[in-house]
């Protein structure tokens, strides 16, 4: 059973959301994407039969991301939502007020990096930030934009190594909440922390392979690449190129710098999403360049 602190926790992403009839009581959804319509089984399969399930218990969703079906909830209080261009982060969007309007709930749906986490601690914390800055930090990590601060440096790293491991997500935000304490904690943070210190190593060693061509840096993923950071690995290729690449065997990251005016989302209809970093399939990769191509023209004019 979750306290009147801590909720339940639940950490998920816009395609892998949990089973509604397994969380308790009232829940409230933070920085969870509406689902694209055009990617996988779309909206109606997995966020509208989430909500649909949900039913009364769904007390709040708060959510950054660009969506059509945005509009459909336009008048339902419990929806609060916007744009990335609006908002760069979740937990500037979450206040003292929302919080108190909102009432008592009894479990958090979260996504799993550093803004989702961000966004859990500020609203168990009841609209307060867990640090003074940690708004501007979440803006800063999910953006790229700016430098955050070594502490939002160190969650963010610890959670781009170790988002997988069981219990390390709900550590962090209590760890947050309880004020960022030295412990047992902390340290298992920076254990993950290091541990990402090798896998940035790597992606640099993997991003040596980029090819540049028309203002994009494409690189194909190797069985024997071991470990590394996608998200670093587009970093990288975005120092070389506007556009990055990275492809798989049957996927295709595609990503560029927050402020570059490219929106992959209407570019490549993908009906929602993240503008600046989204995922295709391997078979749509030509397609796809090819109105990059375009756009990045047009972008210089």
């Amino acid at each position: 059973m979750s306290d009147a602190r801590f909720p339940a926790m639940v950490f998920a992403s816009p395609r892998r959301l949990p089973k509604a009839a397994e969380l308790e009581g009232r829940v409230v959804v933070l920085d969870i994407a509406f689902a694209s319509d055009n990617l996988g089984k779309g909206f109606d399969k997995t966020t509208g039969r989430f909500i649909e399930r949900l039913g009364d218990r769904l007390a709040c969703w708060v959510d950054h991301h660009d969506h059509p079906r945005h509009v459909d909830f336009a008048k339902d209080e419990r929806f609060v939502l916007c744009t990335k261009a609006e908002h760069g982060a979740c937990p500037e969007m979450i206040t003292p007020e929302m919080v108190r309007n909102t009432g008592p709930i009894d479990t958090v749906v979260a996504h799993f990096d550093l803004d989702g986490l961000y966004a859990a601690a500020k609203w168990i914390l009841g609209g307060k930030e867990p640090y003074p800055g940690a708004d501007d930090d979440a803006r800063c990590v999910d953006t790229r934009i700016g430098e955050p601060s070594p502490k939002a440096q160190l969650v963010d790293s610890a959670l781009r190594a170790g988002y997988r491991e069981s219990g390390l997500l709900p550590l962090i935000v209590r760890w947050l909440v309880e004020g960022q304490p030295k412990g047992a904690a902390r340290e298992r943070i920076e254990h993950w922390a290091g541990e990402y210190a090798r896998m940035e190593a790597n992606s640099k060693t993997i991003a040596a392979r980029y090819a540049i061509a028309d203002d994009i840096a494409q690189v194909t993923l190797k069985s024997g690449d071991g470990p590394f950071d996608k998200t670093e690995l587009l970093l990288l290729g975005q120092k070389l190129a506007t556009v990055a690449v990275v492809s798989d065997q049957g996927n295709v990251s595609i990503a560029a710098p927050f402020d570059s005016g490219l929106n992959f989302v209407e570019l490549l209809d993908l009906g929602g999403g993240m503008p600046t970093r989204v995922n295709i399939p391997k078979k749509r990769l030509p397609e796809a360049l090819e109105r990059i191509r375009e756009a990045l023209r047009a972008r210089a004019g």
